[in-house]
């Protein structure tokens, strides 16, 4: 997870679980592309099905036509004739655009400051804990800023997770300053030498303040104890809100310059673009996925894995009756 990219020894055991952990994204794009598409001739109709598929499952139009644009030039280059090879030469273009996209964590200062943004609803507070908890696995010492001081509950439910992840807690008191909670959490961090600090963040606010103004507030805050910091801002999204989320992480990055993004509910969604389609309107990588409540629910991106779960079926002997 670190710029060094340090082995998972799970990694493999859990990535051989997305294809049925992604459920209807899976079923529901890799039927509709076998259904639809194969046993057809590559004519201006398959092209225009296929089309018609990428959008449904959220890759969005803009990415829809780039990938189909470097596919039609593929299928001339190569002389491809089947329809399922032209299938799986499109697997591979998405490949390449996932592999432009630099997914290591950067964690290797001490300590590394990481601050998880988002809406209320998307899973801050939860992530943190199964981040924590993996980091934990890896020899990390975590120190949690609860820095979601506008919600009332948010303070209670970081310190249960952060019991179940062992990490430290620093907060204040609901309703204080979030900034005030941050600078108390890096000076603790830096006196206990913990390796990181994540900092939870409010994702929305019951004053008339504007909730970027005070996230940038909280970042500023950051890098007067540590300049360089944060290492790593991640925006916390839902997968099954699609292209719905664009809008909304557009407006997180043009405030805060984000390093990532962090899908939750991924197992939840029937559209199976949308981390394509997030990726290339944002230019954002996601760098991580939770495919389930529990605390280990949570792992690094793999877009390899990610396309073999989409594409389960096509390129694959078929079964005996």
């Amino acid at each position: 997870m670190t710029e060094e990219a340090v082995p998972e020894p799970h990694r493999e055991a859990w990535w051989r679980r997305m294809s049925g952990r992604l459920g209807r994204a899976s079923a529901g794009f890799g039927a509709l592309i076998r259904s639809t598409l194969l046993r057809r001739k590559l004519d201006d109709e398959f092209y225009d099905d296929l089309l018609e598929a990428l959008i449904a499952a959220d890759c969005g139009v803009a990415t829809s036509e780039a990938l189909l644009e470097r596919l039609r030039a593929r299928v001339r280059a190569e002389h491809i004739h089947e329809p399922e090879r032209a299938l799986l030469a499109l697997k591979e273009e998405m490949l390449r655009v996932f592999a432009t996209r630099d997914r290591r964590l950067r964690l290797d200062a001490r300590p590394a400051v990481v601050v998880m943004v988002g809406v209320n609803g998307s899973g801050k507070t939860t992530t943190i804990g199964k981040l924590a908890h993996r980091l934990r696995g890896e020899g990390r010492s975590c120190l949690v800023a609860a820095a979601d001081t506008f919600r009332a509950a948010a303070v209670d439910q970081m310190r249960i997770w952060a019991a179940r992840s062992g990490a430290d807690v620093v907060a204040h008191q609901p309703g204080g300053d979030p900034g005030a909670v941050v600078f108390d959490a890096l000076q603790a961090a830096v006196a206990r030498r913990s390796d990181c600090v994540l900092v939870d963040t409010a994702g929305r606010l019951h004053t008339k303040t504007n909730l970027m103004a005070e996230l940038v507030k909280v970042r500023n805050v950051i890098r007067r104890v540590i300049p360089e910091a944060p290492h790593e801002t991640l925006l916390v999204i839902e997968a099954p809100t699609g292209m719905n989320a664009i809008a909304q992480a557009r407006v997180f990055h043009e405030a805060l310059a984000l390093t990532g993004i962090v899908l939750t509910k991924l197992d939840g969604t029937s559209k199976g673009g949308t981390v394509l389609a997030i990726e290339e309107e944002l230019g954002v990588p996601v760098k991580l996925v939770g495919l389930g409540e529990g605390i280990d629910d949570l792992n690094v991106f793999d877009p390899g894995a990610y396309l073999d779960a989409l594409f389960a079926g096509v390129g694959e002997a078929p079964q005996p009756e």
